[in-house]
Order: C-alpha cells, then sequence, then structure tokens
C-alpha cells in the first residue's frame, strides 16, 4: 500500500535578503510515518530546507506542499497544526511565563477556547512524562525537561509531522536515549519524524531513511543503510559512516557484509550462522 506524502517539495530554491543562495533546485517527498534523517555539513541548508515545512521560510522559486496545499497560501499558525518544530536550543523556543502559558501558547493561536486548555495541556505533557506544576516556570528547570516542554508545546497542537533539531544536543547518554525513544514511540504511533542532526550514530540506529544535502543541493537520498555504508558519499559532506560501518568494510574481504551500520547488526552476524571466507 503506497503511504500518503505528507510533505513534497517541487524545485525549491531559497536565497536569503542578503544574497546567500541556501536551496538549491531541491525535490523530494515525505511520506506519512517516515523515520527520515537530514545530514550534511554547517551550511548544507538542513535548517533552511525544514524551516520551509511549517512555514517559517517561503520558496523564493518553487513549491513547497504539505497534505497538497502549497505553503505560500497558509499561515504559519495553521501549518503548525500539520508539522511541529522542536528547536535544537529550547531555550530559544521556551519564552512563556508558566508551563501552562507556553505549553498553550499554540493552542491559542488556533482557537482552542480555553475552557479546555488545560486539560490539552496535561495530556501533552502526559506524553512526554513530565509531572511538573503548571504553575512552574519553564526556565526553572533542567535541560531535558525543557526539550520535554519545547516538545509538549508542539505535541499540543497533535501534528502529522514532528521536525526535531539536534534534539540530543546537550543532553547526557540516559537522556540522549530517552529523548530518542520518546520519538521513536512517536512514529510508532502514526507521526512522521524528521531528525536534524550531525549524530551519525543516531541516524544509523533510529531512521529509514536519509536525506543528504551539500551546499544546499540534495546528493544523496535512500534507505539508511545504503547511504551510510557509502563512504564517498559522505566524505563529500565531509562526514563518515559509522564506525562499525568502518570496521565491517575493512573485514569485507573475509566475508563480512560492507553495508553493516549497527552493532547490534555486527553482534548479530558474528553470533549468527554466517560463515566468514578464509
Amino acid at each position: 500500500m503506497n503511504q500518503k506524502t505528507v510533505i513534497k517539495t517541487e524545485d525549491l530554491w531559497f536565497t536569503y535578503p542578503g544574497g546567500v543562495q541556501a536551496l538549491r533546485d531541491v525535490n523530494i517527498e515525505i511520506k506519512r510515518r517516515e523515520f527520515i534523517g537530514i545530514i550534511g555539513q554547517n551550511g548544507s541548508g538542513k535548517t533552511t530546507l525544514a524551516k520551509h515545512f511549517n512555514g517559517l521560510f517561503k520558496p523564493t522559486r518553487g513549491k513547497v506542499l504539505v497534505d497538497g496545499v502549497d505553503t505560500r497560501k497558509v499561515s504559519i499558525a495553521e501549518l503548525s497544526k500539520k508539522v511541529g518544530y522542536v528547536f535544537q536550543n529550547p531555550d530559544h523556543q521556551i519564552f512563556g511565563r508558566t508551563i501552562l502559558e507556553e505549553v498553550s501558547f499554540g493552542l491559542k493561536n488556533v482557537g482552542v477556547p480555553d475552557e479546555k486548555l488545560e486539560e490539552m495541556v496535561k495530556e501533552a505533557l502526559r506524553r512526554v512524562d513530565l509531572d511538573l506544576p503548571l504553575s512552574h516556570s519553564p526556565h526553572l528547570v533542567s535541560a531535558g525537561q525543557k526539550h520535554r516542554i519545547a516538545i509538549a508545546s508542539v505535541l499540543s497542537m497533535k501534528p502529522d509531522v514532528v521536525i526535531l533539531d539536534e534534539p540530543t544536543m546537550g543532553l547526557d547518554y540516559r537522556r540522549c536515549v530517552e529523548m530518542m525513544e520518546f520519538a521513536s514511540e512517536l512514529n510508532r504511533d502514526g507521526c512522521t519524524i524528521i531528525l536534524i542532526t550531525h549524530d551519525i550514530a543516531l541516524i544509523a540506529d533510529y531512521t529509514e531513511r536519509v536525506i543528504v544535502l551539500k551546499d544546499g543541493e540534495v546528493i544523496g537520498d535512500g534507505p539508511t543503510k545504503r547511504v551510510l555504508s557509502n563512504s564517498k558519499l559522505l566524505m563529500k559532506t565531509y562526514l563518515y559512516p559509522p564506525q562499525i560501518t568502518e570496521l565491517a568494510q575493512s573485514l569485507s574481504h573475509i566475508g563480512v557484509p560492507f553495508d553493516i551500520i549497527k552493532v547490534s547488526e555486527m553482534v548479530k552476524y558474528l553470533t549468527g550462522t554466517a560463515t566468514i571466507r578464509r
């Protein structure tokens, strides 16, 4: 069964007011329920592209369609019902005096009645497993809790797509795992996840498809295993395959598959029935 296209770009070009060409002829389709990674070096256009998906940026040329609707023809508030964006630094996103004010901001913008706000905020906070008083300041909590508040603000709108921009930056290992497992849970519940990151290990462990950008152009787009095992492609963006992939490729002459991208895959191969050539 064909999956529904939720986001499509057609010949997308974008130039910043100062004249910097940030995106060049981008043509991609993103399907419902996909878990996609967008990678590339700094300045490659990752965040610029993602900000077209929720209408923060409008194309200089070409189109961006969300559920078949041109983003030029709808407001950011309307698009926020479809596409939620979690910024890499929650301090750049959080501004409310209380958690209630913060998480309910988007709901108010789209006209949700006041009598429904508190329950919808509580539901969003439950989804991110955050138990704090609604009167508490979102500025006086830990970094991990700020991330959860930012995500709750997005989830309160019940979007079909959630964009996570460097979601694990500044988090310790345990919080990183919690964040990504939560993203996976959202994906299993039917939400499309778009992950922007430099962390190739996260891409390998969680995504099913990867889009590679260089100088505003898409130079790679395909299944995660195929993209991350393509060393020549990644090196064009000054990125490298996962370490386990480099190890597998160095052992390919004795039969180890060259496209292993996870430690768990290597363990399964080495403890399985595969025969290594001698």
